[in-house]
């Protein structure tokens, strides 16, 4: 599927473009398909919710790959500044503490409100009132994008699109990864056994790990549905968190229990460290 023209339009992609193509990809044809849907029982603002939110999510996916885990270099970076493909402007303001979570830059501007306010999904949860708790802001959806332990939900739009991507893809090839490695050791130390007549079974006993199968992880999906199963997600938001994974992941009783808390526990995270130029 080729690329949009407005990302070609002056020169190619550098190298390593290709690491997050197809994320964006997917998210722009699902910003396209959200735009031509009919906006019949839906308030005037709420029918741009999907706009600001899959913004929101391309820009936190660059940002992550790039900040978090390094997963591209700087030239793939700054293609996707100059190209527009993510919002330059509001990434900036994530670097700056307070605001890692910021859901647009929209909700600050106090000329945008009454009074000379901001949004009141810039409150923390803890100092809203009870009628306040579920409150959305009304451009952008966003439930409480206040950084901090407790000062909103996760997942601050409650939907797909409130997902970080980044930490999902990093767990899914993480995944991937030991199964991999489960299955050459197996085959291995078969070969060295000389038990041909045990293939069979170790194929069969190397799509499990702890009871989950490959397809609970599952190939890298598109943007429009949830980017894996309730492990994976739970997983990759542990690794937004800062968890111990090999402590959670052995865990098994914990995965039920960690959607239940994701409502009133926002992740603390810190602004990237400066990185040094190559």
């Amino acid at each position: 599927m080729p690329l949009p023209k407005r990302w070609n339009k002056k020169k190619a992609p550098p190298p390593g473009f290709e690491i997050i193509e197809g994320t964006l990809e997917a998210l722009e044809h699902e910003l396209r398909d959200k735009i031509k849907e009919t906006n019949e029982k839906k308030r005037k603002t709420e029918s741009m919710w999907p706009v600001h939110q899959i913004g929101w999510q391309k820009s936190r996916y660059v940002y992550d790959m790039f900040y978090t885990y390094n997963r591209i270099s700087r030239k793939v970076y700054d293609y996707c500044l100059k190209q527009k493909l993510v919002d330059a402007a509001l990434i900036a303001k994530w670097k700056k503490p307070g605001y890692e979570r910021l859901c647009s830059t929209y909700v600050i501007n106090s000329t945008n409100y009454k009074f000379g306010t901001t949004s009141i999904c810039r409150v923390p949860m803890k100092d809203r009132g009870s009628e306040q708790k579920k409150a959305q802001d009304p451009t952008t959806g966003c439930l409480g994008c206040a950084s901090g332990k407790g000062a909103g939900p996760r997942n601050i739009f409650g939907n797909k699109y409130g997902q970080y991507l980044a930490a999902v893809q990093i767990a899914r090839e993480d995944r991937i990864a030991k199964l991999e490695e489960k299955r050459r050791l197996e085959e291995q130390q078969a070969k060295e056994a000389g038990d041909d007549e045990t293939d069979d079974d170790d194929d069969g006993d190397s799509d499990t790990d702890d009871g989950e199968s490959d397809d609970d992880y599952g190939p890298a999906p598109a943007a429009g549905i949830w980017a894996g199963s309730n492990k994976l997600e739970q997983k990759s938001e542990r690794m937004v968190i800062g968890d111990d994974e090999d402590n959670n992941d052995d865990d098994n009783g914990d995965d039920e229990t960690d959607d239940d808390s994701s409502d009133g526990e926002g992740p603390a995270l810190p602004p990237p460290a400066k990185k040094a130029k190559t």
